[in-house]
């Protein structure tokens, strides 16, 4: 096993990189949700990690410790965050280091965090994008390794918005990770 997927939603990404192509050998997700049945169409292993609090005694790192440890026993070299619910900490960086990709619906530094549509319509620009960067355990913050502009239209909402950028980050990160299963799960060098 190389690349696995971690998911909490409706699956969309996941199915554009096992769509183009891309051999995902495993999917962890932290609750039931229809990313698993995108999963199953695809045939690929998928298994519940499950978050069963939300709440100030959640143990981040133990539970991050339980995902790193279900990825490192089953081979995982690289890991592609698809719209993952739960921020993980520390062990995972520690074990999987720069090979644990996000996608994130705004040109990074810009908009970082939960809402970054929401944030980018009421700031009143008019672009945003999908960014894919190196997760770090800072939300947001890791280098930096793709960007795409949408356009903001008018009349835009919340949702035709993030339906365009979904539509960008659908071609944008199956691509940088094929470039890292092409590179041997490491990092591509930079012309």
């Amino acid at each position: 096993m190389s690349l696995a997927v971690l998911a909490s939603g409706s699956g969309t990404i996941l199915d554009a990189i096992a769509s183009k192509g891309l051999r995902v050998s495993l999917v962890l997700v932290d609750r039931s949700c229809p990313a698993m049945h995108v999963a199953d169409k695809h045939g690929i292993t998928c298994e519940l990690v499950e978050r069963t609090s939300f709440g100030p005694d959640f143990d981040r790192d133990e539970y991050t410790r339980q995902i790193s440890k279900r990825l490192s026993n089953a081979g995982v070299k690289l890991v592609a965050m698809a719209g993952f619910g739960t921020i993980l900490s520390e062990p995972i960086y520690d074990d999987f280091g720069s090979r644990v990709l996000n996608t994130h619906p705004s040109l990074l530094p810009a908009f970082p965090g939960w809402h970054p549509v929401a944030d980018a319509l009421a700031a009143g620009v008019d672009k945003t994008g999908c960014t894919v960067h190196e997760a770090i355990p800072e939300v947001d913050a890791g280098e930096i390794l793709a960007q795409k502009e949408v356009p903001i239209c008018a009349g835009d909402t919340v949702e035709s918005l993030h339906e365009r950028i979904k539509g960008v980050e659908r071609e944008l990160y199956p691509r940088i990770i094929r470039e890292f299963v092409e590179n041997g799960y490491e990092r591509p060098e930079t012309p």
